[in-house]
């Protein structure tokens, strides 16, 4: 269990951590900074070596998430809490990485600047979504116990 518990751990640190840095602290930094042609080709760029890594990161969510409910029998509130909002969170993500990543990608390679901002608006607000959901599993994980 005390492996389930690092991956779990791990996944959800990579992927939350990066929510965070790419929504508060690059694409911020690239809106001021870059013209669209140069931001959104960073940000597509930036995207496709990250969402690899989400993909890694759900498969151990999941598979560790499972392990460890199992391990508890019947698990408590605040770990049923956890799974509805983690199963919420990647069904959120495999729509960014469906839709509107794709039409950002497209957009991209057709220098559609247009179309490439109207996509990356839609996924800011969805990583948004994702990232103050991930933020609340963490509290609820962390403080579930004392208080459901």
């Amino acid at each position: 269990m005390l492996i389930a518990k690092f991956l779990h751990i791990l996944g959800f640190t990579v992927w939350v951590g990066g929510m965070f840095f790419a929504h508060n602290a690059l694409r911020p930094v690239a809106a001021v900074t870059l013209e669209p042609p140069q931001r959104l080709t960073l940000l597509a760029g930036v995207f496709t070596k990250f969402f690899l890594w989400v993909w890694i990161s759900i498969a151990l969510i999941f598979a560790s998430g499972m392990a460890l409910m199992a391990g508890m029998g019947k698990p408590p509130m605040h770990v049923m809490l956890m799974f509805v909002l983690g199963v919420t969170m990647m069904l959120i993500f495999a729509h960014i990485f469906f839709a509107p990543y794709r039409r950002l990608k497209r957009a991209v390679a057709a220098q559609d600047w247009q179309a490439g901002g109207a996509a990356m608006a839609t996924m800011r607000k969805l990583v948004a979504t994702n990232l103050v959901i991930g933020l609340l599993t963490i509290a609820i994980g962390v403080l579930g116990p004392l208080t459901l």
